[in-house]
């Protein structure tokens, strides 16, 4: 179990290639054992429960500690291979699937590979896979976001070809996604002008680790009540160094600065990854 915030472990997570391999891989670990609270006698005729307070405190950190280490390995195996990875991050609904659709049907210039993270069905890797593109589905079960051992176990299943662009399609949530890195250069947040101009606000830590806000679906500012520039700036109070653009997937408006700014990340990729002269 994840001690940060309670969700599965990512032992039980499975890690699926579809159209590719009709197998999963499932790792399931008992331990066996439960551990309950120790109760003292203080001789008063009653028992006070003790609960491990500080304890809690010291795994998650060590938890986010492990998963660090873990980042770093995959961090450094897409630097091995020039592979410039984004955690794709949303609140359900977002339109991160669909962007992820349109992007790789529009971007012929470099190869594109996703992992998908849910907690179950094939369903988005299945939309991927449409567009002909390379794609691993990780299902979480009870987990409510990916880690880096995860990431690690579905880069080894998809292999990458060296100078790929790798998406990595995180759980639909906006809060523990932000705490573990998954050993790729930046976050992409994706939100829709239908939550609520008030979205950076109430998820700063995800708002705060971000490298891009998308703010998707502005085709239908007209018909929903979502102040554009109020959000910008509730954004930029939280992560003055993040970009924000504007886009709408539907209709295509945005697209283009969308495409550039994805350029501009693998240019610098290419360059940080280049041997020093």
């Amino acid at each position: 179990m994840c001690a940060t915030c309670g969700c599965g472990d990512d032992d039980a997570a499975v890690i699926t290639l579809p159209h590719e391999h009709e197998h999963e891989h499932e790792h399931e670990h008992g331990h066996g054992h439960e551990h309950e609270p120790h109760r003292h006698s203080h001789g008063h005729g009653d028992e006070h429960v003790h609960l491990p307070v500080t304890e809690t405190i010291t795994l998650e950190q060590k938890v986010l500690a492990k998963n660090d280490l873990l980042a770093q390995r995959n961090r450094d195996w897409l630097a091995a291979r020039d592979i410039l990875a984004l955690n794709m991050t949303s609140s359900p609904g977002a339109g991160k699937t669909t962007l992820l659709e349109r992007t790789i049907r529009e971007s012929t210039e470099i190869p594109i590979a996703v992992i998908e993270g849910d907690q179950a069905t094939l369903l988005d890797a299945e939309r991927i896979g449409a567009t002909g593109c390379r794609v691993v589905q990780i299902n979480t079960g009870a987990g409510c976001h990916l880690d880096a051992e995860m990431t690690y176990r579905a880069l080894e299943s998809l292999d990458p070809a060296p100078g790929t662009l790798l998406f990595i399609e995180n759980v639909g949530n906006l809060v523990c996604p932000a705490l573990f890195d998954l050993g790729e250069r930046g976050k992409v947040v994706v939100i829709s002008v239908t939550e609520g101009t008030d979205k950076p606000l109430k998820y700063p830590h995800m708002f705060a680790a971000a490298s891009l806000v998308l703010v998707n679906k502005i085709d239908l500012l007209p018909y929903v009540n979502f102040d554009l520039d109020k959000c910008r700036e509730y954004a930029a109070s939280i992560n003055p160094h993040a970009q924000i653009l504007p886009l709408s997937v539907t209709s295509g408006s945005g697209m283009a600065q969308w495409y550039d700014w994805l350029r501009r990340q693998r240019s610098a990729t290419i360059e940080d990854h280049s041997p020093a002269t």
